[in-house]
């Protein structure tokens, strides 16, 4: 049976090294714990060269009754005037969540006072510049931990389904998107304006480059951090969703679809404009089409992307309890 998300490949691919194996590695060779003489016992002897005799030594942990995971995660989250949404956000993180970031989009309500009253553990940031681009790549530049979910404040999206995200990384995937219009996903918020503009959208960005994404313009994403360099984020508005999934294309990261559930706004007004911000998102894809064109001329050809391999996409479908 096919899995109920889909994989989407990117037209280039490039190797990268597992840098959970490499921090075991690092800890090995610089561990302040006693040696055989100081502890009168020999250490058990452990080939470096063998990954799964590292991650052994790993400190996994249960994040349910058919996932357990090694790498800690963050979770970004920016907020303007959502001060009423942030209890219901806060309520569905799940416990094991290593770290909260809250960006701080110079709010006039309570958001900063829910945020330290709720949530006291949530590192709270103040955002310098303007618009949602700019929260996230604060958000993302001060998160500390080795996997990055971003999703928003305004209650429309499911801290319940982060383990989906979760776990789709820890089986291969290097990104994670999640898709309203793929397998389970849906929305009660998208108006059919919106809906058949992120279409024609999506289908301009497939053709360009050769994905295969069901979903341009959604806030619910996962990547491991130590691909945000790849990102290079460097748009500041709403556009920063379609700009991620592009560059995670261009860079040829394995990106993985997870389907989603999009819940209406709780409360508040939305500060998204579905013309002005699709006209910025097509200029982003032509802008990024055309820096492509240029990568290509000057020699970067891409290489055929590695596709997920099957035991990763089984695990994957377990981490859901899937059929």
């Amino acid at each position: 049976m096919r899995p109920d998300w889909l994989v989407t490949q990117s037209p280039s691919a490039r190797s990268h090294r597992d840098p959970q194996l490499s921090r075991a590695r690092d800890r090995m060779a610089f561990s302040d714990s006693p040696g055989p003489g100081a502890s009168g016992r020999p250490e058990p002897e452990v080939n470096i060269d063998n990954p799964a005799s590292v991650r052994t030594m790993l400190p996994y942990r249960p994040v349910s009754a058919d996932l357990a995971i090694a790498p800690t995660v963050s979770v970004v989250i920016p907020a303007r005037n959502e001060a009423a949404n942030l209890p219901h956000v806060f309520r569905s993180l799940p416990p094991w969540v290593d770290e909260i970031v809250v960006v701080d989009g110079h709010s006039v309500d309570d958001t900063v006072a829910v945020t330290r009253s709720l949530c006291p553990q949530a590192r709270l940031i103040a955002q310098s510049g303007r618009g949602k681009g700019d929260a996230l790549l604060a958000g993302f530049t001060a998160a500390t931990g080795d996997i990055i979910v971003s999703m928003d404040a305004d209650g429309s999206t499911d801290g319940a389904e982060i383990i989906q995200f979760v776990g789709a990384l820890v089986a291969g995937a290097d990104f994670a998107k999640g898709s309203r219009f793929s397998g389970s996903g849906g929305s009660e918020d998208i108006t059919v304006g919106r809906r058949y503009g992120n279409r024609l959208l999506g289908m301009l960005v497939n053709r360009m480059f050769r994905t295969q994404f069901t979903d341009l313009c959604y806030g619910y994403n996962a990547f491991w951090a130590r691909h945000l360099s790849a990102l290079r984020i460097d748009c500041m508005g709403f556009e920063i969703e379609t700009l991620m999934h592009i560059r995670a294309a261009k860079a040829g990261l394995r990106i993985q679809e997870i389907p989603s559930f999009e819940r209406s706004r709780l409360y508040g007004e939305s500060n998204l404009s579905a013309i002005r911000d699709g006209w910025r998102i097509l200029k982003l894809i032509m802008r990024e089409k055309f820096t492509r064109l240029i990568e290509i001329e000057a020699g970067s050809s891409p290489v055929a992307p590695p596709v997920l391999p099957a035991a990763a996409a089984e695990a994957a479908r377990v981490s859901r309890g899937g059929a």
